[in-house]
């Protein structure tokens, strides 16, 4: 399993790293870095969401697209990790 979360993280930071590339946004990503604090704007995590959404093969239910869950790599991975757990079982 841990391999598993390994895996989502890694895919997490690289959609991530894209979008922040396709708004011209130079920064260090770390699991931790806190999203707005590195510049990605509101539209920029509309876009981060989408992508999420396509690099996952999973609608995110509506309850799900918080702040919060979109505040870091971290909080990005756990709630994929979530909706990735509910959706196999």
């Amino acid at each position: 399993m841990h391999d598993f979360a390994v895996n989502v993280q890694n895919r997490v930071l690289s959609v991530v790293r894209s979008v922040l590339q396709q708004n011209a946004i130079i920064a260090e990503v770390h699991p931790e870095s806190r999203l707005v604090d590195i510049g990605l704007s509101s539209m920029g995590m509309v876009e981060l969401m989408l992508k999420v959404e396509a690099e996952f093969d999973l609608i995110l239910p509506q309850l799900e697209i918080t702040p919060e869950n979109f505040q870091s790599v971290k909080a990005m991975e756990r709630m994929i990790l979530n909706q990735l757990g509910s959706g196999a079982g």
